[in-house]
């Protein structure tokens, strides 16, 4: 019995790291079976959620508790307008938390659906196993009785119908003979207590009774009745139990027969580890080789340069120094004059005009130098800048030699940065290679070289979370074969939003139009339809006015924060306008509906266009600017031109709206280049709506964060 008790501690032992989590590193604690029958903890799984979903909906926001400045409130109904833009009213946010992540077993995305993390099955064999291994660690460990007063005894045996342990004397106490508990079901002590029946997660009352063999899981009867694997094929249990186990058996007894096969592989890898070693050793003394040779370069390069620098530096001071000592001598009592002034004073006028006349001409020479003054050298050092953009793109590109894998090539179009970021790549050989890293890093306005950071890629896209707003990244790729790597591809630099990502969506209760305005199911796109109604509203216009404006707001308000959002404007839209509104004038404008305006009213200045320029400067509680027929129209203010073509632009593919409520401004942005485009202030003494408003045939597209969902619809696409 010794012997096996050995033999048993040593193969426990042995498995340790079966029994670690992927994401923890640490022993499995009640782990749960995923999707991709990979286990992972619980806490771990509700870790992994917390974190995505806080990228999600927050990322780069200060905080994500009910002080952030993302404050969700509804939007004002025609009745409760006022009562709603009180402070402190607030309500859950209407977007699902999201239940999609990265298994850190397999690194693939997986998708717990609606039910989250009730609706995983809890992995009680490895627990069972994980127990197992914990008592074998500490074998001289007791488990003491959890009923008896302290200080506790050693306990006998656990209950697994009670869930505890118990000395002997507290066993007979709490299991009385002749009453219920004494039928409890009792083992050795443990810590480890499993239910005896394991009850499906979608129907918590049912107990499973079958095996899915389309899902590979266990399921109850209502499942197959009338839930998700109504039209899969199941087993019952005890089939599926015996098949799997004869499976599993068969397995392991090949693998026990191959034992000799298996150790001389494991010596076969050992000796290619050790040649891994020498050869590694070997490769990088070589690349320090030719790194040294090209320091030598550098160093024998930089040694000329600086003393052809030197060289002009000490001609051209002589110059100079040859320059001042001319015009020192043009000094009273100095030099030249000194000496004239002495040759002045001789009487003899013989010997006088002997030694005046060559003097007279370097006096004129002297005077002529003095009337037209030119340093006798440039100062300026500019023909000998070292010019190094090509040698630093080269030494930027300095890889190894060609390992017949093509270098991949990061594709602009389909890369885009919202509130995270998808880098999307193209490989011509896309099947010849293993994998691909993809490194980025921040770029510092000191252009600062920050190291790079590496994510490790099965596929041809990733999305990027948790950077920083209002930042350039730059975002390179290379492909693996083996052990092979490609050069990196060519950078892509990327700008993120100037604030993070507020999410909402198109509020179809707050002045609604649903006669002009036709919103989708997910509320993300409106439409207006310009059809039969705005026909028989034309009949009532007048000469120099035109149809009313059809408006709709987002469903969320903000009250503090900065704040960022993006739609797209379908480029057949005749009239969009965009932008923010304050609860107070949305009353205004949703209680006053007009059929028709006066085209003297601009709806976007809040006054009467013709005094536009006096009032820009005053604050008002809305900005909304005007896009259609493929253009962005800048509103007039008193510094522009008044030339039309100064504030027309073409029409980007994405706009986004830039909020900071704090500082009372709100920005519009050129999405396709992170760019500025128009910039005023707004009075945010009131809640704040995203606003839009459209006339004639139009739409409007609010842009979809990106998400590990929105990944697998691109690849899938």
């Amino acid at each position: 019995m010794e012997g096996d008790g050995s033999d048993s501690l040593v193969t426990i032992k042995n498995i340790e790291r079966e029994l670690i989590c992927p994401a923890c590193k640490e022993l499995f604690t009640h782990p749960l079976i995923l999707p991709c029958q990979h286990s992972l903890c619980h806490k771990c799984v509700k870790e992994l959620l917390l974190t995505h979903d806080d990228s999600f909906n927050d990322v780069g926001s200060d905080n994500s508790n009910q002080s952030s400045p993302r404050l969700r409130l509804p939007s004002p109904s025609m009745d409760k307008i006022d009562r709603i833009s009180r402070p402190g009213w607030k309500r859950g946010s209407l977007t699902p938390r999201t239940t999609t992540f990265p298994c850190p077993g397999c690194e693939h995305d997986v998708d717990l659906g609606e039910r989250g993390i009730s609706g995983l099955f809890r992995n009680f064999t490895l627990e069972t196993i994980v127990e197992r291994y914990r008592q074998a660690a500490r074998a001289a460990t007791a488990i003491m009785c959890d009923l008896c007063k302290p200080p506790p005894q050693e306990s006998t045996k656990s209950c697994m119908d009670c869930s505890a342990s118990y000395c002997n004397e507290c066993f007979k106490i709490y299991h009385p003979w002749g009453t219920v508990k004494a039928q409890h079901e009792y083992v050795g002590p443990t810590t480890n207590f499993r239910p005896k029946i394991l009850m499906c997660p979608e129907h918590e009352t049912e107990r499973i009774n079958m095996y899915c063999e389309l899902c590979r899981r266990p399921v109850c009867h209502l499942c197959k009745l009338g839930g998700d694997h109504s039209n899969h094929r199941v087993t019952t249990m005890s089939s599926a139990y015996k098949t799997l186990k004869e499976k599993l058996s068969k397995d392991i007894d090949y693998l026990i027969g191959k034992e000799s096969q298996v150790k001389s592989q494991i010596s076969e890898l050992n000796l290619l580890m050790k040649e891994t070693e020498c050869n590694g050793e070997r490769a990088k003394e070589e690349a320090v080789t030719h790194f040294e040779k090209l320091f030598e370069i550098l160093e024998e390069r930089k040694s000329s340069v600086l003393k052809a620098i030197e060289a002009s530096k000490k001609l051209r001071l002589d110059k100079f120094q040859t320059q001042v000592e001319e015009y020192q001598g043009l000094l009273e009592n100095n030099g030249l004059v000194g000496y004239a002034q002495e040759v002045l004073k001789e009487t003899d006028q013989s010997c006088f005009v002997q030694t005046a006349k060559q003097l007279h001409l370097r006096i004129q020479k002297a005077t002529e130098s003095l009337k037209s003054f030119r340093p006798a050298a440039q100062t300026s050092f500019e023909d000998y800048v070292v010019n190094t953009s090509k040698q630093t793109e080269l030494l930027g590109e300095l890889s190894f030699f060609s390992s017949g894998i093509d270098v991949p090539e990061i594709n602009e179009e389909q890369s885009k940065v919202y509130n995270n970021v998808l880098i999307n790549w193209y490989h011509p050989e896309k099947d010849k290679a293993d994998s691909y890293v993809l490194e980025y890093r921040k770029i510092n306005r000191d252009e600062e070289m920050l190291s790079w950071n590496e994510i490790e890629v099965c596929g041809t896209s990733k999305v990027i979370s948790d950077l920083e707003s209002n930042c350039n990244y730059a975002f390179r790729v290379r492909a693996y074969k083996g052990s092979i790597c490609s050069p990196c591809s060519r950078e892509l630099i990327l700008h993120t939003p100037p604030a993070p990502v507020f999410s909402f969506l198109f509020d179809e209760k707050c002045g609604y139009n649903n006669e002009h305005l036709l919103l989708n199911l997910k509320r993300d796109r409106v439409e207006s339809r310009a059809g039969f109604n705005l026909l028989l509203a034309a009949d009532r216009i007048q000469v120099g006015y035109y149809t009313s404006l059809d408006y709709i707001i987002g469903d969320v308000g903000i009250t503090k924060g900065k704040h960022f959002w993006a739609f797209r404007v379908e480029p057949y839209s005749y009239l969009v306008k965009a932008g923010v509104a304050s609860s107070d004038k949305l009353q205004e404008w949703l209680r006053s509906p007009r059929d028709a305006v006066s085209p003297r009213y601009e709806q976007d200045s809040g006054h009467d266009s013709g005094s536009e320029d006096a009032c820009f400067d005053s604050s008002q509680p809305f900005t909304l600017v005007t896009i259609g027929m493929k253009k962005f129209f800048i509103p007039k203010s008193a510094t522009s031109a008044n030339e039309p073509e100064n504030r027309v632009l073409p029409m980007p593919t994405s706009i986004g709206i830039f909020l900071d409520y704090d500082k009372g401004r709100v920005a519009f942005y050129d999405m396709d280049h992170m760019k500025c485009l128009y910039e005023r202030q707004v009075d945010c003494s009131h809640t704040m709506y995203p606003a839009f408003a459209l006339m004639g045939s139009g739409g409007v597209q609010l842009e979809e964060p990106i998400t590990a969902k929105y990944l697998e619809y691109q690849e899938h696409m």
